[in-house]
């Protein structure tokens, strides 16, 4: 008779077991990427009105549009070879502004990407100041400009 206790028991608290496994399992959040977060349309960034680019790093990348719209653009993955041997990027939004806009805002299928690389998903985007741009392109590795050095020509 013992023996038949303790294998009910031990079945009663297997099974007491499983349901408090499963209910934490199912209490537990499935992991979901970031937020993303969109810029408003008035605030997106036009791809034809781009006059200035620098990659600071592997996954980082200003630009600029005007005077006064300054962008960080932030990528999903590292992105070593954007803008290596002068090469020009290309800012691709997705299929709908493309259509319609033409602007990159920070959603879903944005890309950047150069000669020598493949699209590197663009992850954020957000206005800066004049002050932070400055600051990432004095880090940055490669440029769309050089410097505009003086002319050698004296006025008399």
């Amino acid at each position: 008779m013992k023996p038949v206790i303790t294998v009910l028991l031990v079945f009663a608290l297997a099974s007491g077991t499983g349901t408090v496994l499963a209910q934490s399992q199912s209490a537990a959040p499935a992991s979901t990427p970031p937020a993303r977060n969109i810029l408003p349309n008035n605030d997106c960034m036009r791809v034809d009105k781009i006059n200035e680019w620098h990659v600071v790093d592997d996954k980082t990348v200003i630009a600029r549009t005007g005077p006064y719209q300054r962008y960080l653009i932030n990528l999903q993955a590292r992105c070593q070879w954007l803008g290596i041997a002068n090469n020009p990027l290309r800012f691709t939004p997705n299929m709908s502004e493309k259509a319609t806009n033409n602007r990159i805002c920070g959603q879903v299928n944005e890309k950047v990407s150069s000669r020598n690389q493949p699209p590197c998903g663009i992850q954020s985007v957000s206005l800066i100041s004049e002050a932070q741009f400055d600051n990432y392109r004095a880090h940055a590795k490669y440029h769309s400009v050089t410097a505009q050095k003086p002319s050698k020509t004296q006025t008399p």
